[in-house]
């Protein structure tokens, strides 16, 4: 395989971009839990799901009457030159003396979620930041206004969280996009976006969703996870996590496969630890949501069109454009189309070490959809030359899937090795089997290594002086083989 080729904290939001609430916006603030703590497989079972419920009539009246004094009483505009903790205060001041003097009664408690919910409908995303303050939630799925729904431990649950109307989430939608230089209305209802942290966006907006603007937000954790706390989640064995690390170093061209939510955006972060921080690296992504940590980085992101259908800027002509800025590894945030055959090309004239994802469900299908997508492309190359293509630029498919308890594995690490006829060869270093379920539900698994000593990158580890570690890895997978089988 050697061979066949040549050698943070989030900003600040500003009240500056975000439109004025015309009334104050109906919110119930979901309880926080703690982010939880990595735990060894199997998985506990998912929590029960909480219950719906909405906040008394009265305080909607209070929050209505506290809401619109506030607004006679201020220029919001004049709170986007202060901090954002310094303009909550200020908030906070008014609304205290407009309680004071419209003389509520209410307990110290319910001042506060007043309070706390009237400065997030002013300076944040209204009834949607108690959930985007929880570490725990992965999704975020918001079903026109009357329904939310969260993802947690793998699990889909219902929450409390509701809106005032279509329009209050229609507005929370804007605020969103606008910090990214889009927007999403009737003339331009789908939108992709991002959160300051990085948290993925996607809007779909009415006429096209029927019952109401739906809102989709892929959360990504404030810690980052790593190979080993893969390990310790049962995602895959320690001695399959060395042989990711080697892959990573030893600039192993990687494709990551698996379906929606199964990993790979986070498999994918956790491989680029490893690449040396001597190296320049171009990422290229729909929606910026990869975060190295080396120092010599270059990000690209797609741009739509504009109202007049102008000035888009696709994956494509990313990866394309970045083949002429001297990069030495090429990460594509999500392969989709004919952008395929670009990074192909990369993989096998020089950038060796590139990185990408693909939505498939085996890595057999995964070769199949890069087929399908160079197709896509108009390319009227014959068939077999598309996949000696594939072969001679694919070193390694990493599969990860979602089980159907919520559980995320790494089910396939397999190399791309040949062709035999007019078949692409492959092979399996390690697999997940599925043994059977517990009481609870839950899969019960184990990762086999497929007894192969000696993978056909071997001479890449070797060059990397990485030999003997890779070796070590696959004599401990084969001892853990033994345990399990006894």
């Amino acid at each position: 395989m050697f061979g066949k080729r040549g050698n943070e904290k989030a900003p600040p939001r500003t009240v500056a971009t975000l439109p004025r609430p015309a009334e104050p916006q109906a919110a119930t603030a979901a309880p926080r839990a703690p982010a939880p703590q990595p735990k060894p497989a199997p998985q506990p079972a998912a929590a029960a799901p909480r219950p719906v419920h909405d906040k008394s009539p009265e305080y909607y009246d209070r929050k209505s009457q506290v809401f619109a004094a506030l607004i006679d009483t201020i220029d919001l505009s004049q709170l986007a030159g202060m901090e954002q903790d310094a303009a909550r205060e200020e908030i906070r001041d008014i609304v205290n003396d407009i309680i004071a003097i419209k003389n509520f009664a209410m307990s110290i408690a319910e001042q506060e979620e007043l309070l706390s919910d009237i400065c997030n409908d002013v300076l944040g995303y209204g009834p949607l930041e108690p959930l985007l303050a929880r570490d725990d939630i992965a999704d975020i799925m918001v079903n026109g206004a009357r329904q939310t729904f969260i993802e947690v431990a793998g699990k889909v649950e219902q929450t409390a969280i509701r809106f005032r109307d279509n329009q209050q989430l229609l507005n929370i939608c804007q605020r969103i996009v606008s910090q990214v230089g889009r927007r999403v209305d009737e003339t331009s209802p789908i939108c992709d976006a991002r959160l300051p942290d990085g948290s993925r966006v996607n809007v779909i907006a009415p006429p096209l969703s029927i019952d109401g603007t739906a809102l989709t937000i892929r959360k990504f954790k404030k810690d980052k996870l790593t190979l080993d706390q893969l390990v310790q989640f049962g995602a895959i064995t320690p001695a399959g996590a060395e042989i990711l690390q080697i892959i990573g170093r030893v600039r192993c061209n990687v494709v990551i496969s698996g379906g929606t939510g199964s990993g790979k955006t986070t498999l994918l972060n956790c491989l680029t630890r490893y690449i040396d921080e001597d190296e320049r690296i171009i990422t290229c992504e729909d929606s910026a949501e990869l975060q190295l940590q080396q120092p010599h980085v270059v990000r690209l992101e797609t741009r739509p069109p504009n109202i007049e259908g102008e000035g888009e800027i696709t994956m494509r002509d990313l990866v394309k454009n970045c083949l002429r800025m001297r990069p030495e590894r090429i990460i594509v945030g999500e392969v989709r189309g004919p952008e395929v055959f670009d990074l192909l090309q990369a993989m096998n004239t020089g950038h060796d070490g590139s990185m990408g994802t693909i939505h498939s469900n085996s890595p057999r299908e995964c070769l199949n959809r890069m087929e399908s997508m160079i197709a896509m492309g108009g390319y009227s190359l014959p068939s077999r030359t598309v996949k000696e293509i594939i072969t001679g630029s694919v070193d390694i498919i990493v599969q990860a899937a979602r089980l159907r308890d919520g559980s995320r594995r790494i089910t396939h690490i397999t190399e791309v090795i040949g062709m035999e006829g007019d078949v692409i060869t492959t092979q399996d270093l390690f697999v997940y089997e599925i043994v059977g379920e517990d009481a609870n539900g839950r899969i019960i698994g184990r990762h086999r290594s497929t007894g192969i000593g000696r993978p056909a990158f071997w001479d890449r580890a070797r060059y990397y002086n990485e030999e003997n570690r890779l070796a070590r890895a696959l004599d401990a997978s084969s001892v853990d083989n033994a345990e399990a089988d006894r």
